[in-house]
């Protein structure tokens, strides 16, 4: 993968890092119960456009590979893998 691609996650995830204690910090000090919430889907959100831009990295650069390599059925078992890991939510 295209290293200005792993700057871009990390950052991301940094990001979600920062988002995740200012969450902390909230229930230390005892804050209000639908800013939890609020905070928490704010973060879930963050992790699920993480994993979408990761996938669509995958897709684009690994999955095209393995099929013009002939490896159509890993390329098949990683998109049913990562199908299935997304219906769990």
């Amino acid at each position: 993968m295209e290293r200005s691609i792993h700057k871009k996650q990390l950052r991301r995830l940094k990001i979600i890092e920062g988002q995740a204690r200012g969450l902390q910090r909230m229930v230390a000090e005892g804050a209000y119960c639908v800013d939890l919430i609020t905070q928490s889907t704010a973060v879930k959100e963050a992790l699920s456009s993480f994993e979408d831009a990761v996938l669509e990295g995958h897709l684009n650069t690994h999955v095209v590979a393995q099929m013009k390599s002939g490896a159509h059925k890993r390329a098949v078992s990683e998109i049913l893998k990562v199908y299935r890991l997304s219906k769990r939510k």
